[in-house]
């Protein structure tokens, strides 16, 4: 897959998984800089490096958004004695 296809790819799973974040972070700028930040970057090195960030991003979203429901779970749900 070329570098171009996966940055597209990797930019539309993160907007996606943006929607859900708190409006007040400016989840969707914040990413757009990012990527915009490294559009110029032409070392295949450099260009993993960036893809790797991207990758650990994605991760840490997701495993916030998990937190948070469970914690809403938890508060839903009282505790059985």
């Amino acid at each position: 897959m070329d570098y171009r296809r996966r940055s597209i790819a990797l930019y539309k799973e993160l907007h996606r998984l943006g929607r859900d974040h708190d409006p007040a972070y400016n989840f969707h700028r914040k990413l757009r800089q990012l990527f915009e930040r490294n559009r110029a970057l032409t070392d295949p090195a450099e260009i993993e490096r960036a893809f790797q960030m991207c990758e650990y991003i994605k991760q840490e979203t997701l495993a916030l958004y998990s937190l948070r429901k469970y914690r809403h779970l938890r508060r839903v749900y009282p505790p059985t004695s």
